[in-house]
């Protein structure tokens, strides 16, 4: 259902206390539609005043959502005041992208070998140095690769007990994420050395993570992509990735390109990137990177498309997955 409803009771019997439940004019919304709230009272309890509120921020009603209001499933309140005393009501309203996005493929420019043991996890260029984080407990590192001839430079091995995930390079520094052990480390980005480690807040799990010079962007498995302080790698808010139809969930490897993400979602056989809008969680795009899989050694544990990273100079993207005996350069056109 898509307008869940959870009741918040007053004090005093819980048996007796009022209760109430809040009703939307309908199931979901995009930006520019008209929200009204009311409350359902099924026991027709007397009340002084209602108040309502999305996101925290108070709001009359009708309302017209405004174009810029972030998607998703949006925090919903109300509070109904009786002789003194508040009562809370909170649901969810979806608000879901107003357009359909837009539909991409590849050109392929160039194959590059690829370490066919990496469970990559993240990928980012600086200059020519691609560095890559890899997974699984027992097997995940931090590495420094030569992309073009496949060689790791420089590796630093996780301790078994982490399973390492994304990564991105910003002031001199490697962040990189853990799966479910609630730590990320950062490490000298000339030296490699580890500096110190940090833990996660309101985000649970590390998945994806970019940055685009001044803020951190970190997915965790769900649909939520959150923005962190570069420094204090405190989460600061978040986004939903949402198109025009759903949320999507799994949400895996970031890159930051020009103002945009660019994200890997976790889909089995599909390998899709979509494009979302950071200041929304809009998805403006999905592009489609069907045939590279069929293009790498079919080994044994061959698993889903995950690494994205922009090279700048070259204006092209490099692609990978999961125990992928290739890394591709491509370049992107709208279907």
């Amino acid at each position: 259902m898509l307008l869940t409803i959870i009741v918040l009771k007053g004090c005093g019997d819980e048996n007796n206390a009022p209760k109430f439940k809040i009703k939307a004019n309908q199931k979901t919304f995009v930006t520019g539609d008209t929200l009204n709230l009311t409350i359902q009272n099924r026991k027709n309890t007397a009340y002084d005043s209602i108040q309502f509120f999305l996101r925290g921020e108070r709001i009359a009603v009708p309302y017209i959502i405004p174009e810029d209001a972030l998607l998703g499933d949006i925090p919903t309140e109300a509070a109904v005041f009786i002789e003194g005393k508040e009562i809370r009501a909170t649901s969810h309203l979806r608000l879901l992208n107003k357009t359909a996005p837009s539909l991409y493929t590849y050109t392929l420019v160039n194959e590059f070998p690829h370490d066919k043991q990496a469970y990559t996890q993240g990928l980012e260029f600086d200059g020519e140095h691609l560095y890559e984080s890899t997974g699984l407990k027992g097997k995940s590192s931090l590495r420094r690769v030569n992309y073009k001839t496949g060689a790791i430079e420089k590796q630093i091995d996780l301790d078994a007990t982490y399973f390492g995930e994304g990564l991105t390079l910003i002031n001199g520094k490697i962040i990189q994420l853990t799966w479910q052990e609630n730590t990320g480390f950062i490490y000298d980005l000339e030296s490699m050395a580890m500096e110190r480690s940090f833990t996660y807040d309101q985000s649970k799990e590390g998945w994806g993570l970019c940055n685009n010079g001044t803020v951190l962007y970190k997915s965790d498995g769900t649909s939520k992509i959150w923005t962190l302080e570069a420094a204090t790698q405190k989460e600061t808010s978040y986004i939903e990735v949402t198109t025009h139809k759903t949320i999507l969930t799994k949400i895996n490897e970031l890159e930051w390109v020009k103002g945009t993400l660019y994200a890997n979602t976790y889909q089995g056989q599909k390998d899709v990137v979509v494009i979302i809008n950071p200041k929304n969680g809009a998805v403006d795009g999905i592009i489609d990177f069907a045939g590279l899989r069929n293009k790498v050694e079919q080994i044994q544990g061959l698993d889903v498309l995950n690494g994205i990273a922009y090279h700048p100079e070259r204006k092209t993207f490099f692609i990978t997955g999961k125990n992928w005996s290739k890394l591709f350069e491509v370049t992107l056109q709208k279907k």
